[in-house]
């Protein structure tokens, strides 16, 4: 495996200074993200479009540090009824990967509104009542299916092999079953962003998750989730409180280890190569509490220490 990290987690980092910090930590590579719910302080989408000099220069900065790009990440809604411009961000994104030779985007399924006449996204997570299940079938049938169809239609056009969706709260796509019913669907260009922070505050045990995806799994972002349980045990994990009161909250994001300790992320690494991943871990600093730097220091840190790095070569005896 190979560690990188966001680059929104040193948001307010210049470029150079970012890469010099992968660097100094002794990482390989950066997940740069591109448009949508960042404001992409390290990558000007439209003034990289088509041009490749802005293309080459941006490039060379990876190669002078030896460092990779990981993947362009467009964490956006594509699907958002009344804001086009973050779908048309995920198509640019795959365009200027598609000319910089970068093979993976990430981004999110997208979440539609529950009707033509709605305008705000809606988020179905029951089965009853009954109109839960017309929702569905809009957001599905109208939606989701033909714009996925056009999606990957574009990624190969353009010579992006992997779109990793992050199974995410308010998407679509959030958990097993959507994702690989999403698969089943549109092919195997589309696979997962496995974050272990969304499946903890949805309930899921991402160890599991890991076995169950197997080889649909394109990317892992490494991000830690704290669940307070005094918090949680009277409002549940259902939690729509301010993100920067977490002692209000049921659930926070958090620097890793401060939320699972070493031995839970050894395990979810091991899980990784049992399910045959053997690709980036990139970490996703967002927590509100702790310094930037330091967190992802921090979490550089543990997971050097447990994630595996060289290629396995025991072999039993012949005897």
């Amino acid at each position: 495996m190979k560690l990188g990290f966001v680059s929104d987690s040193l948001g307010g980092v210049p470029f150079d200074q970012l890469l010099d910090h992968a660097t100094r930590m002794g990482l390989s590579g950066v997940e740069v993200n591109t448009c949508g719910w960042s404001t992409a302080p390290h990558f000007n989408l439209k003034a990289m479009l088509g041009n490749r000099d802005a293309q080459k220069c941006f490039l060379q900065g990876f190669a002078d540090r030896d460092l990779e790009v990981i993947s362009l990440n467009a964490n956006g809604n594509p699907l958002h009824p009344t804001d086009p411009t973050q779908g048309e961000g995920l198509k640019d994104t795959i365009r200027v990967a598609g000319e910089m030779g970068i093979k993976t985007v990430c981004t999110m399924s997208g979440l539609p509104a529950g009707s033509p006449n709605d305008t705000m996204p809606n988020w179905v997570v029951s089965s009853w009542p009954p109109e839960t299940q017309v929702i569905l079938r809009y957001q599905w049938e109208e939606k989701l299916l033909p714009f996925w169809e056009e999606i990957v239609a574009l990624a190969k056009e353009n010579g992006v092999e992997r779109i990793a969706l992050e199974l995410h709260g308010n998407q679509c796509v959030y958990n097993v079953p959507s994702l690989l019913k999403l698969r089943q669907a549109v092919g195997p260009t589309v696979g997962a962003n496995l974050d272990p922070s969304h499946l903890f505050w949805m309930g899921a045990d991402p160890l599991i998750v890991a076995e169950a995806l197997g080889d649909a799994i394109y990317h892992v972002h490494a991000k830690d989730t704290f669940l307070n349980t005094p918090k949680q045990a009277v409002t549940s994990l259902l939690e729509n409180g301010s993100l920067m009161d977490v002692p209000a909250r049921s659930w926070s994001y958090i620097t890793l280890g401060f939320g699972h300790g070493e031995e839970w992320w050894r395990q979810f690494c091991y899980r990784l190569k049992m399910a045959g991943y053997d690709g980036w871990l990139s970490i996703e600093h967002e927590d509100v509490l702790l310094n930037s730097m330091e967190g992802l220091e921090k979490s550089v840190a543990l997971l050097q220490g447990v994630m595996p790095s060289a290629t396995a070569d025991f072999r039993p005896q012949a005897i």
